[in-house]
């Protein structure tokens, strides 16, 4: 799991975020895998890329979860190098031998709708590109719910993290062998 604060569990105790609920989802339905959560809050693609090499040769990953971008497009960074090290990031992962889940992020409208719209449609160019298994949007159905989100209106609350885990267990679960 290669994300940002949405998967490092910023906020909550780690325990209580999607990825270790997916470690305790994968272990009750019998599958044997072992999540690494290498996420960190703040965390952009460029700063994975520089993360990923280190992370695949030592866990030699069977699967990666890329959920990424949202910094990058907080931040305005141009979509050119956001796509460029997303490219490299699925590029690497593959190389390595795993298979690769993309999870897409939207940000708010107030960058513009040039801008905001070329954001969301990077992830189903990347998906359609590299044949990859797309969660278009890691929030829907929870960023506009305030009841799901903590007080910041950035973050999911702990009570949003079984919903972000429906979002990607029907993309993920595919990838994975038995």
């Amino acid at each position: 799991m290669v994300g940002d604060s949405l998967s490092a569990a910023y906020g909550m105790r780690v325990e209580q975020g999607w990825v270790a609920l997916l470690q305790d989802r994968l272990k009750a339905k019998g599958y044997g895998q072992r999540v690494v959560n290498a996420s960190a809050s703040g965390e952009t693609t460029g700063g994975a890329l520089a993360r990923l090499p280190r992370a695949l040769e030592r866990h030699r990953p069977q699967v990666v979860i890329l959920e990424l971008g949202g910094n990058d497009g907080l931040r305005g960074l141009p979509i050119a190098d956001v796509r460029g090290n997303f490219e490299q990031l699925i590029g690497l992962s593959q190389k390595a031998g795993a298979k690769v889940l993309l999870i897409g992020m939207r940000i708010p409208p107030n960058y513009g709708p040039a801008y905001t719209q070329s954001f969301h449609a990077l992830y189903g160019e990347l998906a359609a590109r590299h044949k990859l298994p797309l969660v278009p949007f890691f929030l829907d159905g929870i960023a506009l719910d305030d009841s799901l989100m903590q007080e910041d209106g950035l973050h999911p609350n702990a009570a949003a993290q079984p919903k972000l885990l429906d979002q990607v267990w029907p993309k993920l679960t595919p990838l994975l062998p038995r």
